[in-house]
């Protein structure tokens, strides 16, 4: 019985990915695998994964199966629930990682090694089998941090991974980015070192370990602030919206909102100048050339200031769009009436149970021409697929029955 898989298309057919990763970054990760078109196959606790009880909620929705945070970055995958602390649910993951193509977790460090499950183990089930894991320090097997042990949020890796450091108004204001990405940027460094050691297994016949530690994909995000301390010595700091670099490259208000605007070269800073009535500051020298505008940056914001003030961002737009890079700072409100959103189809809408309503979700930007992904699904219900993987892998129903009587398995109910 193969209802548990999507089989469609997408350059990672046929590939299976055992999930037992919960949380944002490995799910994310995971999710962006199953976006190309691989199987996910993801292992649960009898519990569910922590997001599961996290809203969210429709009015409407009484269940609460799960929220909009578990929905938007499990879909596409099927739910196995496993208790991996029981020896015959062990034993299921062992048949699972046969005939699986990758594993990934996102446990704290030593926990897989504590129940026997840890990359040599797996490896010698399956030689061929990609074992990545995501962590906030790295993995002892490929540099053991003296922060290895430590637990971490995306808003540590923010912080100690520099992005903290240049983020806020001003030098001793540092702030959080809004969204999660000191899960998310590893989660897609995970998924493309996934998809290299797939390539290399395919090549070769050998898997091999891997892993991301969420410190390290910060630190290659803010790659600006090694070389520039490297170069010159100085800490780079919160500034604001201002580039240390780069002029105009800033946010600059209107009458109902903001635009950004970057026009660092010189041929568009002269098509900038002519734009706001005033060609003569194309030639004038303080500002004849990118590192005079820095220099004189406070004067550069000025100008172009009291130019955006007097419209609004529809009106900055229309004059500067398709001369200048600019752009409006658009609200979630703004991006769902942008036109841009429908023709590159970055909306997902998919039924949510328990609910009469869709809910709607940030697509895949990665579009392939000649190998697409099949249609997204909807997130599983938990332990949903349990019994049809299961199943897949031999086991009767009989088995089933015995291993769900022990909780070595979860059962399924949609009630």
């Amino acid at each position: 019985m193969t209802d548990w898989k999507r089989n469609g298309g997408g350059p990672l057919a046929g590939v299976t990915v055992l999930d037992l990763s919960q949380m944002l970054a490995g799910p994310y990760c995971s999710m962006m695998l199953s976006d190309m078109g691989a199987e996910v196959i993801k292992v649960e606790p009898l519990g569910g994964d922590q997001t599961r009880h996290q809203g969210p909620y429709f009015d409407d929705d009484e269940a609460h199966h799960y929220g909009g945070y578990f929905h938007s970055v499990n879909r596409n995958k099927a739910s196995v629930t496993l208790d991996l602390k029981h020896p015959d649910g062990r034993d299921v993951l062992l048949r699972l990682v046969e005939s699986s193509d990758v594993l990934l977790e996102n446990f704290r460090v030593g926990v897989m090694d504590r129940l026997n499950l840890g990359y040599e183990t797996l490896r010698a089930v399956n030689p061929k089998l990609v074992y990545a894991c995501i962590r906030g320090f790295g993995d002892p097997r490929t540099g053991d941090s003296p922060y290895a042990h430590w637990p971490a949020y995306d808003v540590v890796s923010q912080a100690m991974g520099g992005l903290m450091g240049i983020t806020g108004p001003d030098a001793d204001s540092p702030i959080k980015v809004g969204p999660g990405v000191g899960d998310i940027f590893p989660a897609s460094q995970t998924a493309f070192g996934i998809a290299a050691a797939l390539l290399h297994a395919e090549r070769t016949g050998q898997g091999q370990f891997l892993d991301v530690a969420m410190y390290d994909s910060i630190l290659a995000l803010c790659e600006r602030i090694v070389y520039q301390y490297s170069y010159t010595g100085e800490v780079p700091r919160p500034q604001g919206t201002t580039h240390p670099l780069l002029c105009p490259f800033d946010n600059f208000p209107t009458s109902d909102g903001w635009v950004t605007i970057a026009a660092p070269r010189e041929n568009l800073w002269q098509e900038l100048c002519r734009i706001i009535g005033q060609p003569e500051l194309g030639t004038d020298p303080r500002f004849e050339n990118n590192r005079a505008r820095v220099q004189n940056a406070g004067e550069v914001r000025r100008i172009l200031a009291e130019w955006c003030s007097q419209r609004t961002k529809k009106q900055v737009m229309d004059e500067l769009g398709g001369y200048v890079p600019a752009g409006p700072i658009n609200t979630a409100e703004d991006i769902f009436n942008d036109p841009h959103i429908a023709a590159r189809d970055m909306f997902l809408h998919l039924e949510h149970p328990g609910s009469k309503r869709q809910g709607t979700f940030a697509a895949p930007p990665i579009k392939l021409k000649g190998t697409p992904a099949s249609a997204a699904r909807r997130a599983p219900l938990l332990g949903e697929h349990t019994a049809g993987v299961l199943r897949s892998l031999g086991y009767s129903e009989a088995e089933l029955a015995s291993l769900a009587g022990k909780r070595a398995i979860g059962t399924f109910s949609k009630g």
